[in-house]
C-alpha cells in the first residue's frame, strides 16, 4: 500500500507540472503564434494612450520582454522558492509557493486566491452533502422499487435535472424563491462564515439546492443502474440464502458494491466544483474562485487565470488520490485484487 501509496504522488506531481506547463503555454505561446507581440500584451496594461517608455517599463516589470521558457522556469522557480517583483524602486518578495503577481492590481495571485476560496469550498461542501443524500437516497429507493411510481416520477425529475442547465435552474430559482416568494435571499447577499454564520448559511440555501439539483439527478440515475446491476449478482443471493436481514443485504452487500462508480464520479465532480462553480458563483453573485476566474479572464490578467487553473487542478488530482485509496476500504474486492 505504501509503494502504491508514492507511485500515486510522484504521478499526482508529473500530472499537475504538464498541466502547469500547458496551461502557461496556452497563455503565454499561442498569442505570440496568433501574431500578437510583447509590445500588443503589454500597451494593453498600460492604458488608453501608452507611450513607448511605459510599454517597455510594463515588459519589464511583468517579465514578457523574456522567452516563454525562462518564463515558466521562473515561474516554477516562485512556487518552490519564491520570487521577487519589481515596481518601480521597490522590489517586494513573495514567498513560496508563490504563483505571480496580478498583472491587474500587481498583488500576490495566491493570496486573492485563498480569500476567495472559503466561498468556493462552502458552496461545493453543502451542495456535495445534499446530492449525495438525495441522489444515493433516491437512486437506492427507485431500484428496489423498480416500476413503481415513485420509480418513474423519480426517474422523470433526474431526467429534467440533468437536462436543464445551472444558468436556467438558477435564474427561475431566484425569480420565484427570492424575488417573488421571498424564503430565501435574493443574488449578491452573500457574507463570510466568520462574519455571520446564520446569514452566511441563509445566503448558500437557494445555490446549495439549486446545484445539488444537478447533480443529485445524476447520482439518482447512476445508482439506481448500480444497485439493479448488483441485486443480481450471486453472491446478493448467497447473503439472502443465509437468512440475512434484508437491510443488512442492501446496505453492507448491494450499496457497497454500487458506491465504486459513485465514488469515482464524485471525486471529479467535487474537485472541479472546488476549482470554481462558474456558472453557480456568477449566477448568485458568490466571491469564489469561478467568478474571479470570469473577471480575470475578461480583464487579461493571465496570472491570476493560471493561478486559478493551478489551484483547481491541485483539488482535482488530489481529491482523486484520496479516492483511489477510498476504494479498498469501500469495496473489499479491490483489496483481494
Amino acid at each position: 500500500m505504501l509503494a502504491y501509496i508514492i507511485r500515486r504522488l510522484v504521478g499526482a506531481v508529473l500530472m499537475l507540472l504538464l498541466i502547469s506547463l500547458v496551461t502557461f503555454g496556452i497563455f503565454f505561446w499561442l498569442p505570440k503564434l496568433a501574431g500578437q507581440t510583447t509590445d500588443q500584451l503589454a500597451a494593453s496594461y498600460v492604458g488608453k494612450a501608452p507611450t513607448a517608455e511605459a510599454i517597455q517599463a510594463t515588459k519589464e516589470r511583468l517579465g514578457l520582454d523574456k522567452p516563454v521558457v525562462v518564463q515558466y522556469g521562473h515561474y516554477l522557480k516562485g512556487i518552490v522558492a519564491g520570487e521577487d517583483f519589481k515596481a518601480g524602486p521597490v522590489t517586494d518578495h513573495c514567498p513560496a509557493p508563490c504563483l505571480g503577481y496580478s498583472f491587474r492590481t500587481s498583488q500576490p495571485v495566491l493570496p486573492t486566491l485563498m480569500d476567495r476560496a472559503p466561498a468556493t469550498l462552502g458552496l461545493a461542501v453543502g451542495a456535495a452533502i445534499v446530492w449525495l443524500i438525495v441522489g444515493v437516497s433516491t437512486g437506492v429507493i427507485s431500484a428496489l422499487k423498480r416500476g413503481s411510481i415513485w420509480d418513474r416520477a423519480a426517474m422523470v425529475i433526474a431526467l429534467s435535472g440533468v437536462s436543464l442547465p445551472i444558468y436556467f435552474t438558477g435564474l427561475v430559482s431566484l425569480a420565484l424563491f427570492s424575488y417573488k416568494l421571498g424564503i430565501f435571499p435574493g443574488g449578491g447577499s452573500y457574507v463570510g462564515f466568520s462574519q455571520n454564520p446564520l446569514t452566511w448559511f441563509e445566503s448558500l440555501v437557494l445555490p446549495w439546492i439549486t446545484l445539488a439539483f444537478l447533480y443529485a439527478a445524476m447520482y439518482a440515475r447512476l445508482t439506481r443502474a448500480g444497485m439493479l446491476e448488483t441485486m443480481n449478482e450471486d453472491y446478493i443471493r448467497t447473503a439472502r440464502a443465509k437468512g440475512l436481514p434484508e437491510k443488512t443485504v442492501i446496505t453492507k452487500h448491494a450499496l457497497r458494491a454500487s458506491l465504486t462508480p459513485i465514488l469515482t464520479i464524485f471525486g471529479l465532480d467535487f474537485g472541479l466544483l472546488i476549482g470554481g462553480a462558474v456558472l453557480t458563483e456568477n449566477t448568485f453573485s458568490i466571491p469564489g474562485l469561478g467568478q474571479l476566474a470570469i473577471s480575470s479572464i475578461g480583464t487579461g490578467d493571465l496570472p491570476m487565470v493560471l493561478g486559478v487553473t493551478t489551484l483547481a487542478a491541485t483539488f482535482i488530482v488530489v481529491i482523486n488520490l484520496i479516492v483511489d485509496l477510498l476504494y479498498a476500504i469501500i469495496d473489499p474486492r479491490v483489496r483481494l485484487g
